[in-house]
């Protein structure tokens, strides 16, 4: 394998590292607001949507993580694609997110993974000679 795909495998690898670990902390979060939310005055409905979205969100960045693992280690000729629409997915979701909830770790987290797996996808090279 070249150096140049040995550097977008780390930097792929990374960014689904910080996928899988945004992911873990989403769940942990989900603990500490879910009391919260059952005490609040919110609606029943209302309730429910914020848990499935804390839910969805950690779930998306698992799946977009194993995308990007198994796309960086396969040798397809798709696997670059792969992983450069899984790094704008990525970069997409915090673009979107941030005019709600402002710039926090969270936020912080998800782009910067999203920025090393696109940087990873564009260092790839279509084989490994």
């Amino acid at each position: 394998m070249n150096r140049r795909n040995k550097v977008a495998r780390a930097l792929a690898t990374l960014g689904s590292g910080v996928l899988f670990l945004s992911a873990c902390l989403h769940c942990m979060a989900y603990t500490k607001i879910s009391p919260g939310l059952s005490a609040s005055n919110l609606a029943a409905p209302l309730q429910a949507v914020s848990r499935v979205a804390f839910l969805a969100m950690a779930w998306d960045w698992i799946v977009l993580g194993s995308i990007v693992m198994l796309a960086i280690f396969a040798e397809t000729r798709l696997r670059k694609a792969f992983v450069l629409i899984c790094g704008i997915a990525v970069l997409v979701e915090t673009g979107l997110t941030l005019p709600f909830v402002g710039l926090f770790i969270g936020n912080e987290l998800i782009g910067t993974a999203g920025l090393l797996i696109f940087c990873g996808g564009l260092l790839l090279q279509r084989s490994d000679t």
